[in-house]
């Protein structure tokens, strides 16, 4: 072969190769535009799945956030509990000293005593402790009340009915820490 045969024969092999190599580069260029929908389908669907995900996940947090600070409300309201319960026995002994001193005719020492009595009641009051606001001639309710005993009624409009209170109940907050014991007619 002559020079100008190798020359015209290796032009020819270059141009080949550089068809061929466009050819190939074509065809992943059509493949990946055929591919490319699908993969963004895909993406799409993958970053909406994500989101969902992520919604989810913050409602629960939120849910979570309410329902601790609701917990720790409710325990800081009955956080004193305890010691509440353990009081009211102070505050019977109180109701049944002012009883018994009202009776005698020593006027200051009954001051001194209500006096005290109020200044304990306020300060528990502070604290959210209230009587339960039980009489006599209330109707019974087994909710907030508890029967120590029925005996007959005096008069038909007391059954079912409070005939006696015993022993007060109170509240903390918006719980019943004592039932109010009381005497009911039948």
């Amino acid at each position: 072969m002559s020079k100008k045969d190798k020359k015209t024969s290796k032009v020819q092999e270059e141009e080949v190769a550089v068809k061929e190599k466009e050819a190939t580069t074509e065809t992943p260029i059509s493949e990946a535009t055929e591919e490319q929908p699908d993969e963004m389908t895909q993406l799409r669907d993958a970053v909406n799945k994500e989101k969902e995900r992520y919604l989810r996940l913050f409602a629960d947090f939120e849910n979570y956030k309410k329902r601790t600070g609701k917990e720790r409300v409710e325990l800081f309201k009955t956080a004193g509990q305890d010691v509440m319960v353990s009081l009211l026995p102070v505050l019977d002994d109180f109701d049944r000293a002012l009883k018994e001193i009202e009776k005698s005719d020593d006027d200051v020492l009954f001051q001194g005593v209500t006096l005290i009595s109020n200044k304990l009641r306020e300060t528990l009051r502070a604290k959210g402790l209230e009587p339960v606001g039980t009489q006599q001639g209330d109707t019974f309710d087994s909710e907030i009340h508890e029967a120590v005993t029925q005996i007959p009624a005096p008069n038909d409009d007391m059954k079912g009915k409070i005939i006696d209170v015993i022993e007060k109940g109170y509240t903390l907050g918006e719980k019943i820490i004592r039932y109010p014991k009381v005497v009911i007619g039948q």
